[in-house]
């Protein structure tokens, strides 16, 4: 099927992923994606009022964060629209890009504004009364830390849930780190020539403001916090667990940022288009969860699902780009679905330009459009695994208008 809703070609955009208690350590992550938003409308030429709905996605408190989209919408001067908040781990992006279109398939809205934003350093302590409780002592939670490390359902971390698929796979550390080696030459191509292809999304160089958003703290030319690996250097890493295959040099890093993507109607597309020749259009979404503890293998389900609902086979797929917290992910969907495992996450992937959960997503779909850009257009998949052994995908297609 097609969604009503397009993407105006251009009318998207990324901040730099900083690895966590770096850059964007300080900065509050919903004000920060306003700061940004406010910054790249006025690059477009383009007024908030035009916005009639507005999804946020967050993973993180962060404070006020309970007022969602009302409070951010205000603070980039569209204080009479509202919308929902949704927080889907890494699927989070993808789930924002699906509630912006069927909020335009049902009528709705005109022109939407999906912003998502997390910031994984300085996650709140939470504190969770118990009256009933001796002494009415409570609980508390660190909200980041503890739920990288536990799930509830299964009792297992996010790491398990990786070393259970690369020993289903038999893969073994030599393997992994040989891919991590081709996924760094292929964000090298991201940041060649001046960082042509980030640039063609993100501004750079990109002014860091201060806490308080009044002046300039910094400025990053680009992701912060990359790990360069060398092949000696990685074969000196130990697997994290006893016994696993996975060491600290095959999985990504948490970070900080946001990005947002606009969504519209065809006509008010090509209105707000930065090349009214280009459309990006919306095929299928898919959602899928697999066994307990199985995480990495979600998203080749859920592309799956992604592509038979847009009438596709992984073959017409011109650009995938997937979500890697871990190689054990490439290797699965690679399985999965028959294909090179070195084919896919061209200009890199969230393995090296790190993981801030909400907007992860965001980025990755702006990246394969980009992608399909380059090549003059085609069909891309963008697949992600979320925390719950469930995964999201989206099937996009650039083209002529």
């Amino acid at each position: 099927m097609s969604y009503i809703a397009e993407i105006p070609y251009g009318c998207y955009w990324s901040t730099p992923f900083a690895r966590w208690q770096g850059a964007f350590a300080q900065l509050h992550s919903m004000e920060f994606a306003a700061h940004v938003a406010k910054r790249e409308l006025a690059k477009r030429q383009l007024s908030a009022d035009l916005f009639d709905f507005a999804v946020l996605g967050i993973s993180v408190p962060q404070k006020h964060s309970f007022f969602g989209v009302p409070w951010l919408t205000g603070m980039i001067g569209a204080d009479r629209v509202t919308g929902p908040t949704n927080s889907q781990a890494c699927a989070t992006g993808v789930r924002c890009l699906l509630t912006a279109a069927a909020e335009i398939q049902a009528g709705l809205a005109g022109t939407a504004l999906a912003i998502t934003c997390d910031r994984t350093s300085n996650g709140p302590h939470v504190y969770y009364p118990q009256p009933g409780a001796p002494g009415g002592t409570g609980t508390s939670e660190e909200w980041v830390m503890d739920n990288f490390g536990y799930d509830p359902y299964t009792t297992k971390s996010m790491l398990v849930t990786a070393e259970n698929v690369a020993a289903e796979l038999r893969l073994d550390t030599a393997r992994q780190h040989d891919l991590v080696l081709h996924r760094q030459q292929q964000y090298e191509a991201a940041v060649a020539n001046d960082s042509a292809f980030l640039k063609r999304f993100m501004t750079l160089p990109f002014e860091v403001p201060s806490a308080n958003f009044k002046k300039v703290a910094g400025s990053l030319d680009g992701d912060e916090g990359v790990t360069r690996s060398t092949a000696e250097g990685l074969a000196k890493l130990k697997p994290v667990v006893a016994d696993g295959t996975i060491t600290f040099g095959c999985q990504t890093h948490p970070a900080d940022g946001n990005a947002g993507i606009i969504l519209a109607t065809p006509p008010r597309a090509r209105e707000l288009s930065r090349n009214p020749k280009i459309a990006v259009r919306i095929l299928g979404f898919g959602q899928k969860r697999v066994e307990p503890s199985f995480m990495p293998k979600a998203p080749a389900p859920a592309a799956k699902m992604a592509l038979d609902q847009a009438g596709l086979d992984i073959r017409q797929i011109d650009a995938v780009k997937l979500h890697n917290p871990f190689t054990a992910n490439d290797f699965a969907f690679a399985s999965a679905l028959g294909i090179d495992v070195n084919g896919f996450n061209n200009y890199g992937s969230s393995l090296l330009w790190g993981h801030p959960q909400a907007p992860m997503g965001t980025r990755g779909v702006i990246e394969v459009i980009e992608e399909l850009a380059i090549r003059g257009g085609g069909y891309g998949l963008f697949s992600g695994c979320a925390a719950g052994d469930g995964a999201m995908a989206v099937v996009l297609q650039v083209t002529d208008a």
